[in-house]
Order: C-alpha cells, then sequence, then structure tokens
C-alpha cells in the first residue's frame, strides 16, 4: 500500500509544472521579396503573404508567438525554414509577421519569442 502511494504521488508531482515554454529574446529580420516562392528547408513553398518563420533549432511546425517589445505587437508564425543567417539575429520572419508586429521600417528589430504549440512529431 505505501509502495503505491509513493508511486502515485512521485507520478503527480512529475506531471506538475518542470515543463517551461522555450522562451527568447534577440534581434529579428525579415525574408528579401526574392525570397518569395522559393522553396525553404522544411520543402513548403516561401510565401510572403503567410505567416511563417525561419529559426535555427526549433522544430518545422512549431508554432511560436512574436512580440514586439517597443509596441506590444505580437504575431504567431510557423516555423518552416532555418535561419536567420545574419549573426545576432533569432529569427527571419516572413513579411507579413514583420509588418504585423511593425518591423518593416526598421528592417531588425528586438522581439520576445515563446512556444506556444510544440511541432507534432
Amino acid at each position: 500500500m505505501r509502495l503505491l502511494i509513493v508511486c502515485l504521488l512521485a507520478s503527480l508531482l512529475s506531471s506538475c509544472g518542470g515543463s517551461k515554454a522555450f522562451t527568447q529574446s534577440g534581434q529579428a529580420s525579415y525574408y528579401a521579396d526574392k525570397f518569395n516562392g522559393r522553396k525553404t528547408a522544411s520543402g513548403t513553398v516561401y510565401r510572403a503573404s503567410k505567416r511563417t518563420a525561419a529559426h535555427n533549432t526549433l522544430p518545422f511546425g512549431t508554432v511560436v508567438r512574436v512580440t514586439n517589445p517597443r509596441n506590444h505587437r505580437s504575431v504567431k508564425v510557423t516555423i518552416t525554414d532555418r535561419g536567420p543567417h545574419a549573426k545576432g539575429r533569432i529569427i527571419d520572419l516572413s513579411r507579413k509577421a514583420a509588418r504585423k508586429i511593425g518591423i518593416v521600417d526598421a528592417g531588425v528589430a528586438p522581439v520576445q519569442l515563446k512556444v506556444v504549440k510544440a511541432a507534432h512529431r
């Protein structure tokens, strides 16, 4: 009986907390127009009119909330590509996503990332 109680408590404790969502802060940029229609690393075709992004390590299909701390605007994007390939940047956004959070004019801006939905495995 005592072993059963210990096992149940251990199971409950392991399912409570401990799993923190991935977050990251850094610089974002967005894809140049010349990439529209080209194949991404995931095999999908990049479309500037979709809310997608490139990240170096997050699995393809992961949904990330990207927030611009300067204006508090955010957008949810799906990771479909690898990058950015510029030093110091953490994410490349599609033009639509960049416009939504107001970074098109700046070109590069600080952002905060938070995974809101893990990729299907």
